[in-house]
């Protein structure tokens, strides 16, 4: 039996991804076992997810995977590379997995993991250097570099952002030696950020839009059927939709409350983005107006968005695990419950089912599992009935057995 390994977010679950396990299917074969590796509660972009990842989870195995694992925290609000490594490392360290798939606009691997060893490389960090340097955007100056160390034509896959994330996994891969082998299927419908419904295939961005806009109905409609009734199902119980917005006046006393040093601790970069980040937490009264002040032609929203997310949860990257500890497991099938017990022989680092293994686990998972169950409950607090919101939940949850 092959299995192959996906990234997810399923932020929502919609026909777009129910086509890759088809097409993955497809090509390897109708017994093809699916592992999915997905975002728990918060997401790379620095948002909540729409619904809770229990939620999520359950919708992924009705829908065509076998087995859903947990990206951590700490990997799954990451930068994209960040994001793309942590799931490849659980991939890896799962020791089942044969190859590694997911969509991207060209649909073309072998271009992808070309773009991957350009990156990898060494003469890439000072052809950057020297672009950045021209005053441009880093995602305008990557691209340069890549075009001077190959081709405008591979260069030119670094303008689509599931290129980008399929070139990261490629990244990933050499740099772990890993023996997965790469696939991609040729993304299909709206696009990535795309607000306009094509050829009847959404994306995620869309169906969160429409439901921040009220338009509920016609959102539910575009969702999987699994992941329509695991939506209503959390809307029955007071959890649904969860919005950032509803937790905005807490985010910005936490910002306010804030010294600069506790600012700067967020700041990867070093470049003084945090500095913008405190002035702005300073006078703004919404977080619109703070990523406004605080962006730059150099930083996306996105990281900026992430800056903020890390403060509310209280997670500066310095904190955070250099290593992934334990394989989190969220949602199984039959099959998926097939590929668990091979991994209790196969695995690198501990499989945890239950949380209550997680104390039978050294210090550094328990400060993982720790991190996750307070960010749990801060997400919670996020749901539109704040008495469904009572903490604790992240050790009283199994996962979810179908």
């Amino acid at each position: 039996m092959k299995t192959t390994g996906m990234i997810i977010e399923y932020n929502p679950l919609h026909c777009g991804h129910l086509y890759l396990v088809e097409e993955v299917r497809g090509q390897l074969g109708q017994d093809t076992a699916v592992i999915g590796v997905m975002s728990g509660d918060f997401v790379q972009r620095g948002d909540f997810a729409i619904v809770r990842r229990q939620a999520r989870a359950k919708a992924a195995v009705e829908s065509g995977v076998d087995l859903v694992l947990e990206l951590p925290l700490p990997w799954a609000t990451g930068s994209a590379e960040r994001f793309a490594d942590g799931g490849i490392r659980i991939l890896e360290a799962t020791g089942v997995v044969d190859h590694l798939a997911f969509g991207s606009e060209c649909g073309d691997a072998a271009v992808l993991q070309r773009v991957a060893a350009v990156l990898c490389s060494g003469e890439f960090s000072q052809v950057l250097k020297e672009k950045l340097a021209e005053g441009v955007s880093f995602a305008s100056a990557r691209q340069r570099a890549v075009d001077c160390l190959t081709d405008s034509e591979a260069a030119a896959v670094l303008e689509s952002p599931n290129n980008i994330l399929g070139v990261e996994y490629c990244k990933s891969l050499l740099r772990n030696h890993s023996r997965i082998q790469p696939m991609t299927v040729k993304r299909k419908g709206t696009s990535y950020h795309g607000t306009e419904l094509v050829e009847q295939i959404p994306s995620a961005t869309l169906l969160r839009e429409l439901i921040r806009k009220g338009e509920r109905s016609l959102a539910l409609e575009q969702m999987a059927p699994a992941m329509r009734s695991a939506y209503e199902e959390e809307e029955r119980a007071g959890r649904a939709p969860v919005l950032l917005k509803t937790c905005e006046r807490a985010i910005l006393a936490r910002l306010r409350s804030m010294s600069e040093e506790e600012f700067a601790a967020l700041d990867e970069s070093r470049e003084g983005l945090y500095h913008r980040m405190y002035e702005a937490s300073r006078t703004a009264a919404s977080l619109e107006e703070i990523l406004d002040a605080a962006k730059t032609k150099r930083y996306a929203y996105a990281r900026l968005r992430r800056m903020v997310l890390w403060a509310w949860l209280g997670m500066p990257p310095a904190d955070c695990p250099a290593e992934i500890p334990y394989i989190r497991v969220l949602a199984a099938n039959e099959t998926g419950r097939e590929l668990l017990g091979r991994m209790r022989k196969s695995a690198s680092v501990p499989v945890v089912t239950k949380p209550q293994h997680v104390r039978r686990l050294g210090p550094e998972a328990q400060t993982l599992f720790s991190l996750e169950a307070r960010a749990a409950d801060l997400y919670a607090l996020a749901y539109p009935d704040l008495s469904a919101a009572a903490g604790g939940s992240l050790w009283r949850e199994g996962p979810v057995i179908r």
